[in-house]
């Protein structure tokens, strides 16, 4: 079937969703836990909640924010939500490894928003420099994780590593510092408190191939109601695209109810930085549409993460995800 077609086809079903099935069917009850408390960075979900996306592709959707003290991807492995917003594609490798039967079925970040952040004119502005600094502020996950890939990838050292308690002011004293953070927030956060703008260096363009933000379900779920899945994954693409380009003031307000302490001035600045970017649409969503996976994709990140030593090699790591659900060209007419 050509890509014309697979499009055809999508958008009809989602006006039949839009009208007639809509009407006469009731909406399915779907449940679907973020990994953090709300943010413009779970935009496209929101977006869908709030223009009516969902309904028109037959679904009332709850969204359930994380936060600190949430376990949603527990309650999601337990059939308690319905799907989870996954992080990197680590912890999917993850749960094949300890053989959790759940599943990544979207990815609706093309680009990992991790970064590093540096003072501007300390010998410290481009990636390759931060190598000489002995003050790299990252917390234990990021320490376990992506910094074991820049050791492999770039030649980075244990010793350069020191604990990073989320609080930016040892890194704004310290001028040789570097800091993890996510381009969609920390750089503002610096900027406002310190007085400058730091040198930002997204870690997905220097190789950290994985994608984010991705949607994952139980196993069962995809084998026993695939029409659900592709209803929801549709829908949320179309809701990344609609709050990308279009109106998206009524989805900032639902975020703001789940989130209080989100500003408008954070969720214009992340909305901007995940377009600047292209987080959510670049690369394979061009043609293929947001959300869009590839098996070339997944193998280059999975090789990347055997060399760091995160994996074993003869890991079935396609296991962790499907291409059945996208792919297939949806909401490509709203591209801008």
């Amino acid at each position: 079937m050509t890509l014309k077609a697979l499009v055809a086809g999508t958008l009809a079903a989602g006006l039949a969703w839009g009208t007639g099935n809509a009407l006469a069917q009731p909406l399915t009850d779907v449940t679907f836990g973020t990994n953090w408390l709300a943010q413009g960075e779970h935009g496209g979900y929101y977006q869908a909640v709030a223009d009516g996306t969902y309904e028109k592709y037959g679904l009332k959707v709850t969204i359930v924010p994380g936060g600190p003290r949430a376990s949603n991807r527990m309650l999601m492995t337990v059939g308690k939500l319905d799907f989870y917003m996954g992080g990197s594609m680590i912890q999917a490798f993850s749960a094949v490894e300890k053989d959790i039967p759940t599943i990544v079925v979207a990815a609706h970040f093309q680009k990992e928003p991790q970064v590093l952040m540096s003072h501007p004119g300390q010998g410290l502005d481009t990636f390759a420099n931060l190598k000489t600094s002995n003050e790299i502020l990252l917390s234990k996950d990021a320490a376990a994780t992506f910094f074991q890939w820049m050791k492999a990838e770039h030649g980075f050292r244990d010793e350069q590593v020191k604990p990073f308690g989320f609080n930016p002011a040892p890194f704004i004293a310290n001028k040789r510092a570097v800091q993890q953070g996510y381009v969609t927030s920390e750089p503002l956060t610096i900027e406002k408190v310190a007085g400058f703008k730091p040198n930002v260096f997204l870690l997905a363009d220097y190789g950290f191939s994985t994608y984010s933000t991705t949607v994952e379900t139980r196993r069962e779920v995809v084998e026993k109601n695939p029409d659900l899945v592709q209803r929801f994954v549709d829908a949320s693409t179309m809701g990344w695209y609609n709050y990308l380009n279009g109106d998206n003031t009524k989805a900032k307000e639902l975020i703001k109810r789940d989130n209080p302490e989100m500003s408008d001035e954070l969720l214009a600045y992340s909305h901007a930085k995940m377009k600047e970017y292209g987080i959510v649409d670049s690369g394979d969503t061009q043609t293929l549409g947001i959300g869009a996976m590839t098996d070339a994709r997944m193998k280059d990140f999975f090789d990347k993460m055997v060399k760091a030593g995160l994996f074993k090699p003869d890991l079935d790591y396609r296991k962790a995800y499907t291409l059945q659900f996208v792919n297939k060209g949806v909401g490509l007419n709203l591209r801008k």
